[in-house]
């Protein structure tokens, strides 16, 4: 592997996001680069093509030290891009003592990589962090975090330990902040996708209260480009970045929209609001993503029917 610029490790590369940030880092040919991931919620159809020579897939849980031990110590990584995690509003409600056992992952990132000299960590982190927002759009400096659900407090914790590795150690670090990211291999855990499947199948969209919540949608090539911008540029070294859209959509005009572009027999259907973690409105500040890219970022329009074009 000595031909290879950089050496990369992904945890969590077979998700959404993740496998999205390996297919962009395989296209270099300078990169050289380790997928691990449990495949308890990603999947190996998301990895990249074999035609790609420089990438390797490793099955393993990242909060197992001694299977991250083995892979760390093996390979001397330059960069590591830490997205394993219990993701999902509803998953992870659902799921608390699992989404505690992420901190294990964390401990085991930070304390494998300042031990086999990484030059970087990026974590992703969420706009859950937040809570529920007191200032718009959310910055990443002045906004309160103020959220009480046990993910996001996990993420909370997780953005302390990275701080405090870069301050005792030295170790540097970016947290991205996400916010909803979608694409074609988004899964059925998270509102677009969902809402686009069942307007397929011919199901009713489900809307937990009135649908008046908004939320914002970045596409996730737009996403990718930034992240790794990022990288290569050498950009918000120990620093926090919101990545996302900053266009608010309420949630049942996202319906109306999927079903204007669907067509069929679906309908909207209102159900209870949700006892905790509905949060009335997201819009993340993006001034840090926007100069980076210097362009405007994909529209909805064009996204979803991107995604609608993926599952037909």
């Amino acid at each position: 592997m000595h031909r290879y610029e950089r050496r990369i490790l992904v945890t969590g590369g077979c998700g959404n996001i993740g496998s999205a940030l390996v297919r962009r880092l395989v296209q270099d040919p300078g990169n050289w680069v380790t997928v691990v991931d449990d495949l308890s919620t990603g999947f190996r159809r998301n990895l990249p093509d074999r035609a790609f020579p420089n990438w390797r897939f490793i099955k393993l849980d990242a909060n197992d030290y001694r299977e991250l031990f083995t892979v760390m110590t093996a390979t001397s990584f330059d960069y590591v891009f830490h997205y394993a995690a219990v993701v999902g509003v509803k998953r992870t409600l659902d799921n608390p003592l699992a989404v505690l056992k992420d901190i294990d992952g964390l401990r085991n990132v930070l304390s494998l990589s300042k031990n086999t000299g990484v030059k970087r960590v990026f974590y992703t982190s969420s706009s859950e962090v937040y809570g529920e927002p007191v200032e718009f759009p959310q910055n990443e400096h002045t906004t309160p975090l103020n959220s009480k659900l046990p993910y996001a407090i996990v993420k909370n914790l997780g953005e302390s330990y990275f701080k405090s590795y870069e301050r005792e150690y030295g170790l540097p670090y970016t947290i991205f902040r996400l916010f909803n990211t979608y694409g074609p291999r988004q899964s059925e855990d998270f509102v677009l996708p969902k809402f686009v499947n069942a307007a397929l199948e011919g199901r009713p969209l489900t809307i937990h209260g009135d649908g008046s919540q908004t939320r914002t949608f970045c596409y996730i090539d737009d996403h990718v480009d930034f992240t790794t911008r990022a990288m290569y540029d050498d950009l918000f070294v120990n620093d926090t970045v919101n990545v996302g859209s900053d266009r608010e959509i309420k949630i049942v005009d996202l319906a109306r929209m999927i079903l204007e572009r669907v067509g069929g027999p679906s309908t909207i259907v209102h159900l209870p609001p949700l006892e905790e973690g509905d949060m009335s409105r997201r819009c993340p500040d993006i001034s840090k993503m926007r100069s980076v890219l210097g362009r405007d970022l994909k529209p909805l329009s064009d996204g979803l029917d991107e995604v609608i074009a993926s599952k037909r």
